[in-house]
């Protein structure tokens, strides 16, 4: 028989190895934080000079933010796709909104669920809804774009497709962050590590504040962007033909002088009461050209920068929950935003082209003990790295179909040698036969450190841009003799990537001088009207 001392010595040893074996599997969770159409230039850690958000710079202060990342197609939907699956719009097959996203196909968080990760998705999905988000052990995701305020949303509790309709009350921002902590505190599995989407449909269009950030501003005018109003020269068609001009785009709705219509009788009473007064001015004021411009950007700005405030309010919540109950520790928190937006930058709103303000992504990183705090990255990078810097934070292996790089080495502080010297992108959502949002031309291009070279295949106009002494992109040098040689270059570059990445020729795609460029805008898109219920039979 064994002695005392011997049993003692024998449990000693087995509870210190079940203690080794434990803190060797101790895996970090992820909460990733994203938003729709948040510039990088509106972000104080990125250097703004319009706005303050203390609750990003957190993230950033205690960690790593990426200066040089690029999505591959700038657009909500096909974005949300590539981080997915790891792979580009033409190989996911998600290349516009409208799409409907293959959820049977591989994604990082089937892969994270599988390795034993409770996943979830909470906010905007934009997917489709015609299957419940798949990989995750729970979502609640809005419908479609999702509206500002009292937002339907689809429910799957046990990830296993079966979802319910639920209307909440309230501003969507608050809302989303709401159920966010919910599942945080009490919905989730506790023994596992998990991955969680924590997901904002603002500052999306039409920017529609919280009500406590209705008089934010108001007694401010915020800084033009120097192009303002940029008139197009040496640049193509493609830049004179598109609808996104804050001068001519913006609707009535946009501008806010008309309200929303899915506010319920308290808010429009709230809404009405902050607007009226400055709309009641606007239109005594009677302004014209480009005092009316002027007035529209800030109108515009402001709104934004508001939507921006309350997901701000509502990151720095969540972050406090991470200190408090101890798990900031253990939580890698990476927040990043579909693409970039136009702040006014050529007079524009909206995204779509490959120009630095809308091509580029905030990414913050912060990751206790392994990232840097404070420090900064200047490789490429790009959303199509995101499910490979997933799993590799979750030590699952990474499929050797995905098609970016793990983001795991830059966090850690190294310089790979083999790191992308450029990166592709393409954009798609442009038709024959009908209006698309905002007529942006189809386009690729490939940037390097310096140098972006754009074709728009489709009219075959080239445009090429020295970043370091042309960084607001105004003068396309792709004609000028000097740089004949480079162009080359770049042009073989395009064609490497291409092939590398597998991507389809869509020349001849759509007609030089489609019928879709002499349509009038599409009409606003109505609800239809819910059918009466029928009186129950006895």
């Amino acid at each position: 028989m064994l002695n005392r001392k011997t049993l003692l010595t024998l449990f000693t040893f087995v509870v210190a190895l079940t203690t080794a074996i434990q803190a060797a599997d101790k895996r970090p969770n992820i909460l990733f934080i994203f938003t729709d159409d948040h510039a990088s230039h509106s972000i104080g850690a990125y250097g703004s000079k319009i706005n303050k958000t203390p609750n990003f710079d957190r993230i950033a202060n205690g960690g790593m933010l990426f200066e040089n990342c690029f999505c591959t197609n700038s657009i909500c939907g096909p974005s949300r796709a590539v981080i997915q699956t790891g792979k580009y719009s033409h190989i996911n097959g998600f290349l516009t909104n409208g799409n409907k996203f293959d959820g049977t196909q591989q994604t990082f968080p089937k892969l994270l669920k599988k390795a034993g990760y409770e996943t979830a998705v909470i906010g905007k999905w934009h997917l489709g809804e015609h299957m419940a988000p798949q990989g995750y052990s729970y979502s609640e995701v809005l419908v479609g774009q999702g509206p500002y305020y009292n937002p339907p949303m689809l429910r799957d509790v046990n990830g296993d497709g079966e979802r319910e309709r639920i209307k909440y009350t309230g501003y969507t921002t608050d809302i989303i962050t709401d159920l966010a902590l919910e599942w945080l505190k009490n919905s989730r599995d506790e023994e596992k590590p998990f991955m969680l989407m924590y997901q904002h449909k603002a500052p999306h269009r039409e920017w529609a504040p919280g009500p406590g950030y209705f008089h934010m501003y108001d007694d401010v005018d915020i800084p033009e962007p120097d192009n303002l109003f940029d008139d197009y020269s040496t640049r193509g068609r493609a830049a004179h033909e598109q609808d996104m001009s804050i001068s001519k785009t913006m609707t009535a709705r946009d501008l806010k002088l008309t309200p929303p219509p899915y506010l319920n009788e308290e808010q429009l009473k709230v809404w009405n009461a902050a607007y009226e007064p400055k709309n009641e001015a606007f239109r005594k004021a009677n302004l014209k050209g480009d005092d009316l411009i002027r007035w529209k950007y800030q109108r515009y700005i402001k709104d934004y920068l508001r939507c921006i405030a309350s997901v701000d309010d509502n990151i720095g919540r969540v972050l406090d929950y991470l200190d408090e109950s101890g798990l900031a520790k253990d939580t890698v928190v990476i927040y990043s935003s579909d693409q970039g937006f136009y702040l006014g930058d050529h007079g524009w709103f909206d995204k779509r082209f490959m120009y630095e303000e809308s091509y580029r992504q905030p990414l913050m990183v912060r990751w206790p003990g392994v990232t840097k705090k404070g420090s900064r990255d200047k490789h490429l990078v790009s959303n199509v790295d995101f499910a490979e810097t997933f799993l590799e934070i979750a030590g699952v292996s990474i499929p050797d179909d995905m098609q970016g790089y793990s983001l795991v080495p830059l966090l850690k502080g190294k310089a790979p040698a083999d790191w992308r010297k450029s990166h592709y992108y393409q954009y798609y959502e442009f038709l024959n036969d009908r209006r698309t949002a905002h007529m942006v031309r189809r386009h690729y291009g490939a940037r390097t450190d310096r140098y972006k070279l754009m074709h728009f295949y489709n009219i075959d106009e080239w445009e090429l841009f020295d970043l370091e002494a042309d960084p607001l992109e105004m003068t396309n040098i792709y004609n000028e003799p000097q740089y004949k040689g480079l162009v080359k270059e770049l042009k073989a570059e395009i064609k490497r990537l291409q092939k590398e990445l597998d991507v389809p020729d869509d020349t001849g795609s759509v007609e030089a001088n489609p019928p879709s460029l002499k349509l009038k805008a599409n009409p606003p898109r109505r609800r239809k009207p819910k059918p009466k219920q029928q009186p129950k039979k006895s």
